[in-house]
């Protein structure tokens, strides 16, 4: 039993465990992010024909207060069957249509641009 002055020792196990797992959140999403920046670095430019299969968008937030974001996405299919998705800007998005034929300029997961033939 706490017979001592300040809080118990149960609130600063849940105040140390909490901030475990806050800044180990961020640290994980930061050094992924540069992973993934460095990895796409890294890539070769890739220039290949391509059709648009499907577009998609991701809505987040929105609620209460805040604003919501819309992030985009184009899949792309190569000759060979293969797909890829990538994230897109949302003017891009825009202008695109499933069924478009082109070629696809790409480096790891960063889209550049596609041009329609």
């Amino acid at each position: 039993m706490h017979t001592g002055f300040g809080p118990p020792p149960i609130f600063s196990f849940m105040f140390g465990l909490v901030s475990f797992l806050i800044i180990g959140t961020i640290v994980f999403v930061v050094v992924r992010g540069l992973t993934t920046w460095t990895r796409n670095n890294a890539a070769d430019v890739v220039s290949v024909p391509a059709r648009i299969v499907s577009k998609r968008t991701n809505v987040s937030g929105g609620s209460g207060d805040t604003s919501a974001t819309t992030t985009y996405y184009i899949t792309f299919e190569f000759a060979d069957k293969e797909r890829i998705e990538l994230q897109v800007r949302g003017n891009m998005y825009g202008l695109l249509v499933e069924g478009d034929e082109g070629t696809l300029v790409y480096q790891g997961t960063r889209f550049h641009e596609f041009q329609r033939q």
